[in-house]
């Protein structure tokens, strides 16, 4: 039981955190470590909810998904590219060194300044819809996508505000980081699923539902949210939240008030 409560809670912040500029990874890392569920077996499970959580854009968007739409497809595969290469080069190092919970505060601190300093510049938009982006944009958001590489910088941050600076609007922006969370998902599950395939076992399978299906609720509620909320507001709110809770993660582990290092 106590297995199932971790899966269902650690699903949902999966689906809240993973299409918000805050960085899931950044959240999984830290709630693994308060529950002790950050194991090689946990390791497996993020994935699963991972994939649980890009069902719900899937979903949400399977009208342009299921349709032969060579563009979004082209641009996908464009923005694609960069953080793959990347993350075939760098991956065992990034996870040595980089997946834990200071470096994970510290990261959601720089972030959160980077998305204020963005939002202040109030910069004009070119591109207001996803069908209007050539090859090189989306070029330039998988460059940005690169930076969610570091854990707690966020994924869809780094996609969402990489593209604004870049001339997306901010509806285009958030909405091309959905579509790219599917192909960067899927290949970065199925590389992790292949490395850890001697961890898989059946007796998993009730506490790897109760997670995917819980990530792909909250995920569901999250992404149409957040294409509303966009319409009328700014990231401003992430931004300070993501600093507070970093700074709060790093006071507790200088003053030991949470043994994170468990």
């Amino acid at each position: 039981m106590t297995d199932l409560l971790n899966a269902l809670i650690l699903g949902v912040v999966e689906g809240l955190t993973e299409f918000l500029p805050v960085s899931s990874t950044g959240h999984l890392i830290l709630a693994g470590s308060l529950l002790g569920f950050n194991d090689e077996r946990g390791k497996v499970f993020e994935v699963v909810i991972q994939t649980g959580a890009m069902l719900a854009v899937l979903w949400e968007y399977r009208a342009r998904f299921f349709r032969i739409d060579v563009a979004l497809y082209r641009n996908l595969v464009v923005a694609f590219i960069p953080a793959a290469v990347l993350g075939l080069a760098f991956a065992k190092y990034i996870k040595a060194y980089l997946f834990k919970p200071v470096p994970v505060a510290l990261a959601f601190i720089i972030g959160g300044v980077i998305i204020l300093w963005v939002e202040r510049r109030n910069l004009p938009s070119k591109i207001a819809n996803t069908r209007d982006m050539t090859p090189v944009d989306a070029l330039k958001v998988g460059i940005a996508q690169c930076c969610a590489l570091i854990p707690g910088t966020s994924r869809s941050g780094a996609t969402i505000i990489g593209g604004m600076l870049f001339g997306l609007s901010r509806r285009a922006a958030t909405e091309f980081s959905f579509f790219l969370a599917v192909p960067t998902l899927v290949a970065a599950g199925l590389y992790d699923l292949w490395k850890n395939r001697a961890l898989l076992s059946s007796h998993d399978l009730g506490l790897f539902a109760v997670g995917a299906v819980a990530a792909f609720v909250s995920a569901f509620v999250v992404v149409r949210w957040l294409i509303r909320y966009v319409a009328s507001h700014d990231f401003r709110p992430f931004a300070w939240y993501r600093i507070v809770f970093g700074l709060l993660v790093l006071a507790t582990a200088h003053f030991g008030w949470v043994n994170w290092a468990a």
